[in-house]
Formats: C-alpha cells, sequence, structure tokens
C-alpha cells in the first residue's frame, strides 16, 4: 500500500526524478527501483505479464474502460472520508499533428491501436477495486487543440483558442500553448507512465509483454513535456522550502480534492452535439510564490485557502480535519464582502465557490494536478481540468481575481491569487473514447 515512512522517500524521490527526464534509460533505472516497492504492495494480479527483467502489471480489458475518457472516479483510490486521491505521478504530453488533413482511416486506425494497446497492457487506475490504497494501473486522456480541429476541419463550437482564454483572464496572450494536442497520462507507478510513452513513439518493442505494432510515428511528435507529482511528504522533501508542512501533499500545504468541491462527472459531460459523451480540458503550468506564502503564519495561510470565519483548529495543519467536505458553504459564499470587511481577508475556497452552479455543484473538476520542482525560480504547479466547457474554467478562474469584488483587501489577503503566475495554458477537447483517435467536426 501508499506508504509515507520517512525512509520511502528517497525510492519515491527518485522514482519522480526518473518520471521527469524520461527516456529509455530513466525507464530502465525507474523498473530497477520500483520492483521492492510493487512486491509490497501484494504482488501481481493474476492477468500480468511475465518479464524477468523488471516488475510486472496487471492487464488491462478493453470492455471495462468507460466510454468518457474523463471518466476516471470509479478506478481512482479513495481515502476514508470518501475523497478522490489522486495518483502520485502525472505526465502531460503536448503534440504536434504531423498527419494528412483530413486524417485517412489508416492513420486513424494506428492511433486508436496505439491508445489500445495501453488499455490492453495495464489496467484502468485501480481497476476497479473500491478498497484499493493504490493505483497499480494507468488513467489517461487525449485532447485535441483548436488548431487541430481548423487544420483537419471546423473548430468545434465552444472551443475557444488559449490565447482567448488567457485574455478573458486579464493574463499574457503569449503564454498560450501552441500544441494540437495534449496526452495526459498519470498513475502511482512512475514505469507505467514511461514505459506507456516510450511506446506511444516508438522507444519499445514490447509493452508489459505485448508486442508494440502501431505507435504515434507519423501522426504525432513531442512539442512539449510537463511532470507533476502528489503525495503526503513529496512536496517538503524535494523542494527547498522549510515552511512546507512535512506531511503535505502539495507545496502550499493543503490536500485538495474534497466532494463537496468537486462536480459530478456527468457535470462536465458534454451532453448534446457531435462531440457528447466528451468534455474540455484546461491544462496550466503555474509558477507559485512560495516565500511569501509561508511568510504568513498558518492562522492567515488557512483563512485565505478557505474563509476567514472558519476556525484553523477545525481545518488542521493540512487541511486533515475536514474528512470530506471542504466546510465551505453557500453563507460563506453570501457573506464574502461582510467577512471582507470583519477580517480583511477573503478565502481561496469561499471565493471559487462563487463560481458553482445554481444547485450549489462545482464546475471544474480537478482531473490532475500536481507539484513540478522543474520550474526555474521557484516551485512549480501543473493542473489539469475537464469541464463541460472552457467558459466554465474562465468563471471558476476568474473568479479567484481581486477585480471581480468591489470590497477593499490587499491582494496578498484575498486567496491564493497573488502567489500564482501563469506560465503556460491550453484549452483542448477531449471526445467520447469511441471518436478519440483523430476526430474531425
Amino acid at each position: 500500500m501508499r506508504s509515507d515512512k520517512p525512509q520511502d522517500l528517497p525510492r519515491r524521490s527518485f522514482v519522480r526524478a526518473a518520471v521527469a527526464i524520461g527516456g529509455t534509460s530513466a525507464l530502465s533505472a525507474c523498473l530497477e527501483t520500483e520492483q521492492d516497492q510493487l512486491g509490497e504492495v501484494g504482488g501481481a494480479a493474476e492477468t500480468t505479464a511475465a518479464d524477468a527483467d523488471g516488475p510486472t502489471f496487471p492487464r488491462g480489458d478493453l470492455s471495462a474502460v468507460p466510454a468518457g475518457q474523463h471518466r476516471w472516479g470509479e478506478w481512482l483510490v479513495r481515502d476514508a472520508h470518501g475523497n478522490t486521491v489522486p495518483p502520485q505521478q502525472l505526465v502531460a504530453i503536448g503534440l504536434t499533428y504531423e498527419g494528412s488533413a483530413p486524417p485517412t482511416d489508416d492513420e486513424r486506425a494506428g492511433v486508436e491501436a496505439s491508445l489500445q494497446l495501453l488499455e490492453r497492457a495495464f489496467q484502468w487506475g485501480t481497476g476497479g477495486n473500491a478498497g484499493a490504497s493504490f493505483h497499480r494501473g494507468l488513467l489517461f486522456m487525449l485532447g485535441y487543440a483548436p488548431s487541430y480541429f481548423d487544420r483537419v476541419g471546423d473548430v468545434p463550437e465552444g472551443l475557444p483558442t488559449p490565447e482567448s482564454v488567457l485574455e478573458a483572464l486579464g493574463e499574457d496572450p503569449a503564454r498560450a500553448d501552441d500544441y494540437d494536442a495534449v496526452l495526459i497520462l498519470t498513475s502511482d507507478i512512475g514505469s507505467i507512465l514511461l514505459s506507456a510513452e516510450e511506446a506511444l513513439f516508438g522507444g519499445l518493442d514490447e509493452l508489459n509483454g505485448l508486442p508494440v505494432e502501431s505507435t504515434f510515428e507519423g501522426v504525432f511528435s513531442k512539442a512539449g513535456r510537463h511532470v507533476g507529482y502528489v503525495g503526503k511528504g513529496l512536496p517538503a522533501d524535494k523542494l527547498d522550502h522549510e515552511g512546507i508542512p512535512e506531511n503535505a501533499p502539495l507545496s502550499m500545504g493543503y490536500k485538495s480534492g474534497f466532494r463537496d468541491n468537486l462536480p459530478s462527472e456527468d457535470r462536465v459531460t458534454i451532453d448534446e452535439g457531435p462531440m457528447a459523451g466528451g468534455t474540455t480540458i484546461a491544462s496550466s503550468t503555474l509558477r507559485i510564490d512560495l516565500d511569501r506564502w509561508y511568510e504568513q503564519g498558518q492562522e492567515e495561510r488557512t483563512a485565505e485557502m478557505f474563509c476567514p470565519a472558519h476556525d484553523p483548529d477545525d481545518i488542521g495543519t493540512t487541511g486533515d480535519k475536514l474528512g470530506g467536505d471542504s466546510g465551505v458553504t453557500e453563507a460563506d459564499v453570501e457573506n464574502i464582502d461582510r467577512h471582507a470587511e470583519e477580517y480583511d481577508r477573503v478565502g481561496h475556497t469561499q471565493k471559487v465557490a462563487r463560481a458553482r452552479d445554481d444547485d450549489f455543484e462545482a464546475r471544474i473538476l480537478r482531473r490532475t494536478e500536481g507539484v513540478a520542482d522543474t520550474v526555474r525560480d521557484g516551485a512549480g504547479f501543473q493542473f489539469n481540468s475537464v469541464q463541460k466547457s472552457m467558459t466554465d474554467f474562465v468563471e471558476t478562474r476568474k473568479a479567484m481575481d481581486p477585480e471581480e469584488y468591489d470590497h477593499d483587501v490587499a491582494a496578498d489577503a484575498h486567496g491564493i491569487d497573488d502567489y500564482l503566475e501563469t506560465l503556460r495554458r491550453g484549452s483542448y477537447l477531449a471526445p467520447p473514447r469511441e471518436k478519440r483517435a483523430l476526430p474531425v467536426i
């Protein structure tokens, strides 16, 4: 099972570093390091591949993979409070499309065969084991940018360019992704991510005992690579900042993904049109100013992350006392102005909740997130959300901005907005699984 013992941190850190580097050499080192770890989590299932050179992994069943690429909920680990626990490792690969316009049937078949190989080689997340404490499989989704659709046909209605998203948020359009597509992979096992990536781009002849007969070569090339990690103790261990709590799963100190601030998968699924059953992906890399964040005391940080009217003792050092609920209510949202006047602070969770729908359900679903120590001049953060439309993302993100409010609260006490800097953003459409291979509108 997942371990947080101090002696496990060097091994976890090594795996994280290998995933960040990528390539076949990193894969070999990662496989060797993870061999003992996989033995600790109870051995492999009966549907594993025989591989004397490294660990073996449970094989997948195509019939068990959901129709929506983003439908991961039933295949994620859950904690004692019912919150979903994200896999520890994530890789987002930016892609350039090099195929035909429009795509040929052979190109579509090749992309689909490559993706199905991943699903046959590795189980989908936990494999549906409701009591799983470890993601022994792989979860992934492939999204397409407006630039891809513009080249091969028509751009789907409601899919804005990343430049227009940045402009709507008052950010620099020059920080827009120039990718034609993005592939997001995540697992608790670093060697699964690395081997899946290598197989897709022609670096392996065999994937978990299955022959690699089709790749992305000639259709997609790599244009960028973004990695992140999440898990108790990892940020404190790897980031050079003494302020991060020892057991924090993320660099700002608090856990995320409470049941009440994550919408249902139905809420973020496109329900009509040619891409019904799919979703949109907002993919971002941020820089976090941890020095200024940790210049404050615990009480101030807690107030700015959640709500200043809440008792920090009820929240805990890392949000651990909240259980399955963030504690933010409709009353907290209605009282933002009063709290601003009373406390001279406003909470991040409190503000974002203002963007919830009429049923007080969140509009964006955190799908993968993680700390990135590969960002220059500070700590990085990889964030990928899914939502029915990119408008949902824009409205939720705008709710973080101090300029959206009339009260007079200093920027550095207005949630966490002032501590974040956007380095890149992309907007993508993730079709339903049956249309994921080079779609055309």
